[in-house]
């Protein structure tokens, strides 16, 4: 028995080794963790339970038969989160450069199966070359296997992919299936053909970094939501993330204690929005202080600044806020902000989380580079995601709430449950100028009755009154309590059932 127990411990040892004690220190001198050390830092300590850590490839071309390191590259099994199970994948690139395989492919979609299952998050770390060459269109059918599996999980669990080295290739089309990726600053990139492949086809010469780094990817394509300094922060900040979520569709967001009331008074929000309608104001301001203890996560923090998104909680439990940055294009919607913000609205939506949206938006961006891009199709997404949702929704207009933007963001139309104002609030088709020149075309030489009729415009329709007349406007509240206010009407849809037509799915316009 006692030789038995000392060869286990021999291969365990051996398969934590990996590549070998050579390429971990080449990875450690990158600046890179282990995918061992990885899963250890993201996980509760102790948590850890490994699912196949004696597996092997069974390619025998190219020499490979001589070479089967346990593990096949790729760290599995599942452990816990402050508490609450989460289901993990690590790839190891001291193993084959972290390459996909059809044994590294079958204990990947192992752990998702399980995850589906048990209805717990799944979180894949990606540190890999890509397909295994040597094993050709098997490493291809272990990579769409993946791929089938993260379709099947979409809506059903969290998925959160953590980038932390290359991902290229066919590899980069399974995180961009999942729900969240963050990337490591200089250290992990993703594309899908190299800066080689780039230059042979096109000419353009560009580096790994430039194409597909973590800046590239959170401020101008928008693949990636959060970039950070290294693996140690940004696996601190994916356990941040968890806390947030709930384990699957079916279950609620985690109920946190808390220690700020939910009646708090914030008289500073009575002067938040400025006199002169077009002075910009911060609205990550009042996001902080109707949060519980001013504690806001915000995804997509670089991209399409005039939208913000994220999550705060009130009374301990996860809310999704959505919200329009007047420091930023004014807040006008355009079709980055569109897509960024109705992505995060059917995440809220598919897992029974509650959204909050905070509206200040005089339209949507005009320009030919808007109108060539499609910003007609983009806008509908966010107003499809809006009118689609089932969840709980609050909407408080601080300020401007224009023409079609204003039916866009979460409108009583949209089946928002409360649709509260501040006195600041101005809902009209459009500005008071705008509106004066159309409407008073014949006097646009006489600048004194100019002026008089856009007073009389603004005295009319630059309040919320006239659509609380026709109870688009739920109440017209005071700045100070708006904290309050949101956190009885989000107590009294805690029970909300929504019933829709039968369909297999929608058709979003994409």
């Amino acid at each position: 028995m006692k030789d038995i127990l000392t060869e286990l411990e021999s291969r365990r040892a051996e398969a934590r080794m990996g590549g070998g004690q050579a390429r971990i220190d080449a990875q450690h001198k990158r600046g890179k963790l282990t995918a061992r050390e990885r899963v250890d830092l993201l996980l509760d300590e102790g948590s850890f339970e490994e699912f196949d850590m004696f597996v092997t490839h069974r390619c025998t071309d190219f020499g490979m038969e001589k070479q089967k390191p346990a593990g096949d590259g790729v760290v599995t099994g599942w452990g816990t989160i402050n508490g609450r199970l989460v289901y993990v994948f690590s790839q190891d690139f001291t193993v084959f450069g972290g390459s996909l395989s059809e044994t590294h492919a079958q204990k990947i979609c192992k752990i998702m199966d399980m995850a589906v299952q048990n209805g717990a998050p799944v979180i894949g770390i990606n540190d890999s070359g890509g397909a295994r060459i040597q094993e050709g269109v098997a490493s291809l059918a272990g990579y769409a296997e993946v791929f089938q599996r993260n379709i099947e999980a979409s809506g059903v669990i969290p998925q959160i992919s953590v980038i932390m080295g290359p991902c290229a290739g066919g590899a980069v089309y399974s995180p961009a299936m999942t729900d969240f990726i963050f990337m490591v600053k200089d250290t992990s990139y993703m594309f899908v053909t190299g800066p080689d492949v780039v230059k042979t086809v096109t000419n353009e010469v560009v580096t790994a970094e430039e194409l597909g780094g973590a800046s590239t990817h959170t401020r101008k394509s928008s693949v990636a939501d959060a970039a950070f300094e290294n693996d140690v922060e940004a696996l601190a900040e994916v356990r941040r993330l968890v806390d947030f979520l709930p384990a699957n569709n079916r279950a609620k967001p985690p109920v946190r204690p808390f220690f700020d009331d939910p009646e708090r008074i914030e008289p500073s929000l009575d002067t938040l929005v400025p006199a002169n309608a077009n002075t910009p104001y911060d609205m990550k301001e009042l996001i902080l202080k109707l949060g519980d203890e001013g504690d806001f996560y915000e995804i997509q923090e670089n991209f399409a600044k005039n939208i913000v998104t994220g999550f705060i909680r009130i009374e301990g439990r996860t809310v999704g806020v959505v919200a329009n940055q007047p420091m930023v294009l004014a807040g006008c919607l355009d079709i980055d902000s569109s897509r960024k913000a109705a992505r995060f609205v059917r995440f809220c939506d598919a897992f029974e989380i509650p959204i909050l949206t905070l509206v200040d938006v005089p339209g949507f961006l005009p320009g030919t580079s808007q109108e060539f891009g499609g910003v007609i199709k983009h806008g509908a997404k966010l107003l499809f995601a809006y009118g689609e949702a089932t969840v709980p929704m609050v909407t408080v207009i601080t300020r401007k709430a224009y023409g079609g933007a204003y039916d866009v963001m979460a409108s009583k139309h949209l089946r928002s449950d409360f649709n509260y104002a501040w006195p600041t609030a101005e809902v009209a088709v459009m500005g008071a100028k705008g509106a004066t020149e159309i409407i008073h075309r014949k006097d646009l030489g006489d600048a004194e009755k100019i002026a008089q009729h856009t007073k009389d415009y603004e005295d009319r329709f630059a309040n919320p009154f006239v659509a609380a007349e026709r109870g688009f406007i739920d109440e017209v509240i005071q700045p100070r309590t708006t904290r309050k206010r949101v956190a009885r009407a989000f107590a009294s849809l805690r029970n909300k059932k929504v019933q829709t037509p039968w369909k297999k799915h929608d058709n979003i316009p994409l």
